[in-house]
């Protein structure tokens, strides 16, 4: 079988707004590869031949948000290479007793006693957790999980706000959460979002539906409420987040550039002055999460 492939490197700053226009325009065979650790990121088209791989190119690079850092490579790729060519990208990240493994390591990898692993395919669109948004959020589940003591994750309930690819609430249903669910406004995320559950054993456990906010948020209040979404998203729909979070839970954003930082925490902190709230950074990005008193 002949592949060929256009691969160009983009600003990783970039990548998020890369692939939300690859979502908008409906560009099939195009994906968003990313080394969170060397914060480097490049869209990859594989296609069937030369013209259609340099003639799709044509297509796609004036919509790109930025100009890539450097000139396509288009190039032919023997059945062996284009099966492996997102391995170089993507590697195993742990944090906490959680690991996040590419599929490709399922039969070498060793899964420390009391430690859980999603499987992860790179493959997939809307992203496998290696970006920095998708990594502080999961940091602040993984932390929030381990402080409850004696209250059961199982009693908490969960909402994962503009789920993607799912990884954010498929982590919590991994960590213990039982009522979990996920929506996005993009069915194709839903669809993979269920891929996804049902490669890692997880198929029905978590509800995934198509809605956007805030409608998607229902009308009760969640011990967690996730939402890695843009930060003009998020500060528009504040006041529906902040209403959705029980006493004593906890509201971790991303999807947020360092430069915005100041922003998101003064819009939320305006609606919650009595809220604990903190921000990191990894690379370019940063997350804002709050907890509400318990009264």
């Amino acid at each position: 079988m002949e592949l060929w492939e256009v691969k160009a490197e983009i600003a990783a700053p970039t990548a998020e707004s890369t692939e939300q226009v690859l979502l908008e325009t409906g560009c099939e065979g195009w994906s968003i590869l990313e080394d969170a650790v060397g914060r480097r990121a490049w869209v990859v088209g594989i296609f069937e031949n030369e013209f259609e791989a340099s003639s799709r190119w044509s297509e796609l690079s004036p919509l790109l948000p930025s100009t890539p850092l450097s000139a396509c490579v288009v190039r032919r790729l023997p059945d062996s290479d284009w099966k492996n060519s997102y391995r170089e990208h993507f590697k195993a990240w742990t944090f906490g007793r959680l690991h996040w493994v590419p599929v490709w390591e399922r039969d070498s990898f060793r899964l420390p006693p009391g430690h859980a692993v999603l499987w992860l395919d790179p493959g997939m669109a809307f992203g496998t957790g290696n970006h920095e948004t998708t990594r502080l959020c999961i940091e602040r589940l993984v932390e929030f999980e381990a402080s409850l003591g004696s209250l059961a994750a199982r009693d908490v309930r969960l909402v994962d706000a503009g789920c993607g690819s799912g990884i954010l609430a498929l982590s919590a249903s991994l960590l213990g959460f039982l009522d979990v669910s996920g929506f996005d406004n993009d069915p194709e995320a839903v669809r993979v979002s269920q891929e996804n559950a049902a490669l890692n054993g997880l198929a029905g456990r978590i509800r995934f539906e198509t809605a956007g906010l805030p409608e998607g948020l229902g009308a009760g209040q969640s011990g967690v409420v996730l939402a890695n979404i843009q930060s003009d998203t998020l500060i528009r729909n504040a006041e529906a987040l902040v209403r959705s979070v029980a006493p004593g839970g906890l509201l971790a954003l991303s999807g947020i550039l360092a430069t915005e930082a100041r922003t998101v925490l003064s819009a939320f902190g305006d609606l919650a002055p009595d809220w604990t709230s903190s921000s990191r950074t990894l690379g370019e990005w940063c997350d804002v999460g709050l907890r509400r008193p318990v009264r």
